[in-house]
């Protein structure tokens, strides 16, 4: 049998939308496994997601927290590409690499793999992200688990990203105290013990 998480997790809508308080679907599948967290903090799952959950859990069903949003129809983001910046604000923040583009060039959104989670819109500084309905066929289990996994992969490049520049910044950083370092460490020890000796010429 699956470890619980995973069947937790099989159960989310993996909007990634973090209106849960947590950093995707996974850590929240995560927190309600350990006890940490409730069902009903996921609105996009909404009443039909929380009684998934209270089924699996053996729990009663509760009303969706309110303080994480409010149930209502998923929503898939569209760029307005003539007032696009390109500015890149909203590819740093898409939780599934559904946007695509460059600095200072027009950027899209990739429909299909598009989850609704709107952390876009607020992120975009000239308000040219429109939501739109999201299409029936695209709330179904196969793109649930897309996202998923382009989740995972997303999260996998940004820490190796991390992990490189972290040795990168280790190497600079050993180089410039190689660069400061004496040639010989021995030598120096000498030069400066004989210049504390009174009387030696300097």
């Amino acid at each position: 049998m699956l470890p619980l998480a995973d069947r937790i997790d099989a159960l989310l809508p993996q909007t990634q939308c973090e209106r849960c308080g947590y950093h995707g679907c996974r850590p929240y599948a995560e927190a309600i496994a350990a006890g940490e967290a409730e069902i009903n903090r996921c609105p996009p799952g909404g009443a039909a997601g929380i009684a998934r959950l209270a089924a699996l859990l053996g729990r009663p069903a509760l009303p969706l927290d309110p303080a994480r949003g409010v149930e209502k129809p998923r929503m898939l983001a569209r760029i307005v590409e003539a007032d696009c910046i390109g500015c890149t604000k909203c590819i740093q923040v898409c939780p599934v690499d559904a946007i695509v583009g460059a600095a200072k060039l027009m950027h899209t959104v990739i429909a299909d793999q598009c989850t609704g989670c709107e952390l876009c819109v607020p992120a975009c500084p000239v308000d040219c992200i429109a939501l739109e309905p999201m299409p029936a066929a695209q709330l179904d289990q196969a793109h649930a688990d897309a996202a998923r996994a382009h989740f995972r992969r997303r999260e996998a490049r940004l820490a190796r990203e991390r992990a490189e520049r972290a040795a990168e910044l280790a190497a600079r950083k050993a180089a410039l105290d190689d660069a400061a370092a004496p040639a010989n460490p021995v030598l120096a020890a000498l030069a400066r013990a004989r210049a504390r000796q009174p009387g030696v010429a300097k």
